[in-house]
């Protein structure tokens, strides 16, 4: 579950819209190399949940063209492609949050830390696309890694938001933003702002919540989680 630290509103929109929606960065686009080891490591004792990566309100794949079962994956971490993507829309200016929760299934305390801060885009201009966040989520009861999450076309980034910064559910990471129509980001009108989400386990396969196109999200939805034991990547819990 995510601790509310103070009063919130959630409230879910289902916002439909005509606008060309964009697809995320190509240019980084990489492919898994080898087989990723089945038990490289112990397994985490429990799972946590992952949830919408903007506070308040916002959208699931919008325009139908971005489902976690086919939606390009672009980002590696430890060597491996990540697990599932997916692009959760929100008009600019909306708060961007971390996507984990701040228990495990048993209970158990997590923390988040920034484990990367990058142009999100090939050409490393902010202009282009924004920020990728990459945050890595422990589970404190048994100090296990159980997975991360790359936060992509965050605008705004305070200079708080460092490698090694720790990130409570809250922590603002910057803001949705509108950014300059390219290869990177095809996107016209404001309804196509969205953050890109790409997720991966530490070892074995993270999964997704599927839903249809366009669904509403508020800030307690769950939309997936790591330390699952799926067998491959993009599939559903």
């Amino acid at each position: 579950m995510r601790l509310l630290a103070a009063a919130r509103h959630v409230f879910a929109t289902a916002l439909l819209a005509s606008a060309t929606l964009l697809a995320a960065p190509t240019a980084h686009a990489q492919e898994d190399q080898v087989p990723r080891p089945q038990e490289a490591r112990p397994l985490a004792a429990a799972t946590i949940s992952v949830y919408p990566p903007i506070q308040g309100g916002s959208v699931w794949n919008r325009f139908g063209q971005t489902p976690p079962s086919s939606h390009h994956r672009v980002f590696s971490n430890w060597g491996y492609l990540n697990d599932w993507s997916v692009d959760i829309y929100q008009n600019p200016g909306a708060t961007v949050v971390s996507p984990f929760g701040s228990k495990t299934s048993a209970g158990a305390p997590v923390t988040v830390r920034v484990v990367t801060v990058t142009p999100g885009c090939a050409t490393g201009n902010l202009a282009d696309g924004g920020w990728r966040i990459g945050l890595e989520a422990r589970d404190d009861s048994t100090g296990t890694v159980v997975g991360r999450a790359d936060v992509m076309h965050v605008d705004q980034k305070p200079g708080s938001i460092a490698v090694g910064a720790t990130v409570g559910p809250w922590t603002r990471l910057g803001q949705t933003g509108r950014f300059r129509y390219s290869s990177c980001y095809q996107v016209n009108g404001d309804t196509g702002a969205h953050i890109h989400l790409e997720v991966i386990n530490r070892t074995k396969y993270s999964c997704h919540i599927a839903r249809s196109a366009g669904a509403g999200l508020g800030d307690e939805t769950v939309i997936g989680r790591v330390g699952t034991l799926n067998s491959g990547p993009q599939q559903a819990c």
